[in-house]
C-alpha cells in the first residue's frame, strides 16, 4: 500500500501496488483419511506442517499459532462449503518472496484458498482475519488500483499508475517484520474518527498517483508521512534510520518494519551504496518489486 494505510480502515482511498512475487497453492486429494497442510519458502525449504482430521482437528503440527490460525480460516470454509471437505485434501503452498519481507504470506493465501472454494475472498477475510481488504485486492489484481472499504465491502479499481520517474524509486527492505495487527491497534487507539483527515487522505492520494513529477509526489509523499507521524505519535523511518538521506523515504503497511519507498535524485549506484552504508542491503528498484 503506497497511500491509505491505517487510514484505508475507516473508508480512505488507498493507492496500492501489486508486487511481482507472490505465493502458489495447489490442492489434491488424498486416500489417508486426514487433511495434510505443506507450506514452502522461496528456497523449497517447509517453514510449516500440519495434519489434520476430517473435522479439521489438528493432530500434528510444527507450529501450533500457526495451525490454529490457519485452522479458523478452514474451519471456515467448511462451514459454508462441507463437501469440499468430505474427503482427505493436501493443501501445498509455495512461496516466490523471503518470508520475512512481509510481502503479503496471509493475504495470498486467503486470495487462493478463496479461488480454490470459489468464495468472496473479502468475506473469507472479515470472517476469518479481519484487516482492510487491500492486500486481498493486490493478490487478485493485475496492475495498480485505488482501493477502498466500506463496511464489511472491498472495493477496488485499476489505475494507470506508471510514473515516468518511477526508475527514481527504490523498496529498502528495513531488517525486520512489523506485526500488522500491532500497528493497527496502536491506531485504533490513537485515531480519533476525524472525517476531515479521511478526507485529507483520500485527497493525498488522488494527489499522489497523479503527480507529474518526482519533485511533486516526494512532496506529497512527505506530507502523507508528517500527517500520520502526528496521528500515530510515532517517529518516521526517515527520521529514525536515514535522517541524513536527501530524497523521502515513505512507510509502507505496518510502520516500523518491513519495507519503505525511497525517492532519488541520485544515480543508481549512490541510492544503493547510501543505504547499503547504513546496512540495509535488500534495496529493490521499482521494477523488480511491482506488478506492470
Amino acid at each position: 500500500m503506497l497511500t491509505g494505510e491505517y487510514f484505508v480502515l475507516d473508508g480512505a482511498l488507498a493507492l496500492a501496488l501489486p508486487c511481482q512475487r507472490g505465493q502458489q497453492l495447489v490442492v489434491d486429494d488424498t486416500t489417508q483419511g486426514t487433511h495434510y497442510w505443506k507450506s514452502y519458502d522461496d528456497q523449497e525449504r517447509i517453514w510449516f506442517e500440519v495434519r489434520f482430521d476430517l473435522s479439521l482437528r489438528i493432530l500434528t503440527t510444527s507450529d501450533q499459532p500457526t495451525a490454529l490460525r490457519l485452522q479458523q480460516i478452514l474451519q471456515y470454509l467448511q462451514g459454508i462449503k462441507p463437501t469440499l471437505f468430505t474427503n482427505g485434501l493436501h493443501w501445498t503452498t509455495r512461496l516466490s518472496f523471503p518470508r520475512r519481507w512481509g510481502l503479503g504470506t496471509s493475504s495470498t493465501l486467503l486470495h487462493n484458498l478463496a479461488q480454490w472454494a470459489e468464495v468472496n475472498p473479502y468475506h473469507l477475510l472479515f470472517e476469518t482475519m479481519g484487516g482492510s481488504g487491500y492486500d486481498i485486492a493486490c493478490a487478485g489484481a493485475t496492475g495498480p488500483i485505488y482501493y477502498f472499504k466500506s463496511k464489511d465491502r472491498g472495493f477496488a479499481n485499476s489505475i494507470p499508475f506508471s510514473p515516468d520517474f518511477r526508475k527514481q524509486l527504490y523498496f529498502v527492505y528495513l531488517n525486520k517484520k512489523q506485526d500488522s495487527r500491532a500497528g493497527i491497534a496502536h491506531y485504533k487507539k490513537n485515531f480519533r474518527g476525524d472525517q476531515g483527515l479521511i478526507q485529507q487522505v483520500s485527497d493525498l492520494t488522488q494527489r499522489i498517483s497523479k503527480a507529474a513529477s518526482l519533485s511533486d509526489f516526494a512532496a506529497g509523499l512527505l506530507e502523507h508521512e508528517m500527517l500520520l507521524a502526528k496521528v500515530l505519535s510515532l517517529p518516521r523511518a526517515q527520521d529514525l534510520y536515514f535522517a541524513d538521506y536527501p530524497g523521502v523515504i515513505k512507510s509502507l503497511g505496518a510502520w516500523g518494519g518491513d519495507f519503505v519507498l525511497a525517492t532519488s535524485e541520485e544515480s543508481p549506484s549512490e541510492t544503493l551504496s547510501y543505504f547499503k552504508q547504513k546496512g540495509f542491503e535488500t534495496v529493490l528498484s521499482y521494477n523488480d518489486m511491482i506488478l506492470n
